[in-house]
C-alpha cells in the first residue's frame, strides 16, 4: 500500500515543517515513509525522520529545476 508521501519520494521538494511555535521550510528529498514518519536527505547522505504530525505542507522545489 502506498503512502500519501508516494508521489513525492525521490522528488526535491519543500517541507514546511512546524516545531512548536516555529515552522521552517526544509528543502531536501524524501526517499522513504513509515506510517507515522518520513525519511528526509537533506544535503549529501544526511538523512532525518521527520514526523508526519509535523508536515504542513510538501512543496515541489522550484529553486532545484532552476540550476539544473
Amino acid at each position: 500500500m502506498e503512502g500519501p508521501y508516494a508521489t513525492w519520494l525521490g522528488q526535491t521538494v519543500v517541507l514546511q515543517v512546524e516545531a512548536g511555535e516555529m515552522r521552517v521550510p526544509l528543502r531536501g528529498t524524501i526517499v522513504g515513509e513509515t506510517p507515522d514518519a518520513l525519511r528526509f536527505r537533506i544535503g549529501e547522505g544526511w538523512d532525518v525522520d521527520i514526523y508526519k504530525a509535523m508536515v504542513l505542507a510538501v512543496e515541489q522545489d522550484n529553486w532545484a529545476s532552476m540550476i539544473t
